[in-house]
């Protein structure tokens, strides 16, 4: 059964915004649903996917207030592709400020794969502002998940597609691929960043669903910039969170929160072993793991099961 006969039919935002963070930023924020809705706010992937239209449709619009939001530097967000003043930090800062500028409480956060890192990230050190989390495609940002995907863990199951990506950097860089990549993604030189950044997107979205041919196409320029350059910006820096294992090491923080991870069981971008990891150390998380499913929000169970979740969260919300 295709993923689209469970999702909401598309929705239209009653609310559109520009938030400026006060640091040379402006925030894209959107809100679409019942205006007095119970809120979610959703957190993107990447770091530098941005947004899309397609992400409002896993919440019943009759009973969530939905706010989406470009993080700093990609998607609507302006500037666009800026690493100045874009840690995880400052996106969780915005995150609060977004909270204040549309007199939200607590909220609901729904967040995969980076989207994932930064709701948690988000619910630990701001507990009494979250309701619940459900996240997809669980992401720790720790050196162990950063070697598997740019450091040939994944490369054994696709070799060829691997070939491909390792092919622009010469053979003396490949020991670290991250700071082979940061070179060029920054060196200033706008068509080589974009070769670069295409390089880098497709290597990510060619392993994206189970479905997978192996060959990830080729973004726009202007998206795969942003996207690549956020990105490795973020993991160069390993999410500027200082210690290699912070979520885990901080995960008692979530003990009052519910919790749900929708996990695909072939997912080669985030292998299943830290979703199975966290939902043990954090009591009452709902673990459920989809088979035949790899990576994507689009994957046809991930979805089915996240709008599961959510109608879930609202039937219990009114019972």
């Amino acid at each position: 059964m295709r993923a689209t006969q469970y999702l909401f039919p598309p929705i239209d935002p009653f609310d559109q915004r520009m938030i400026d963070t006060g640091d040379g930023h402006q925030v894209y924020v959107e809100q679409c649903g019942n205006p007095q809705g119970v809120p979610v706010i959703v957190c993107h992937g990447g770091p530098g996917g941005g947004c899309s239209p397609a992400m409002r449709r896993y919440f019943d619009p009759a009973f969530y207030r939905v706010v989406l939001f470009d993080q700093r530097g990609c998607g609507r967000s302006t500037p666009h592709a800026s690493v100045k003043n874009n840690t995880t930090w400052d996106l969780v800062e915005d995150m609060q400020r977004i909270r204040a500028e549309l007199g939200l409480d607590k909220v609901i956060l729904f967040g995969g794969s980076w989207g994932a890192t930064l709701a948690l990230v988000y619910a630990i050190t701001h507990p009494q502002a979250v309701s619940a989390v459900v996240l997809r495609g669980v992401f720790l940002m720790t050196q162990s998940e950063l070697d598997w995907f740019y450091g040939g863990g994944a490369a054994q199951f696709w070799p060829e597609t691997w070939a491909r990506f390792a092919a622009p950097i010469p053979e003396d860089e490949r020991g670290d691929m991250i700071a082979a990549y940061h070179r060029r993604l920054f060196s200033g030189d706008l068509p080589q960043e974009t070769r670069f950044a295409r390089e880098w997107s497709a290597w990510e979205n060619a392993l994206a669903s189970v479905y997978s041919n192996g060959q990830g196409g080729e973004s726009p320029g202007d998206y795969a910039r942003a996207f690549a350059r956020l990105e490795n910006h973020y993991f160069v820096n390993h999410g500027f969170l200082g210690e290699d294992d912070w979520i885990m090491n901080r995960v008692n923080n979530l003990a009052d929160i519910p919790g749900f991870i929708v996990q695909g069981r072939y997912d080669m971008i985030c292998p299943p072993h830290k979703a199975y990891g966290l939902a043990k150390a954090w009591p009452g998380c709902d673990l459920r793991m989809i088979r035949n499913a790899g990576h994507a929000l689009s994957e046809p169970g991930i979805s089915a099961e996240l709008v599961r979740i959510m109608n879930q969260i609202a039937s219990l919300s009114v019972a």
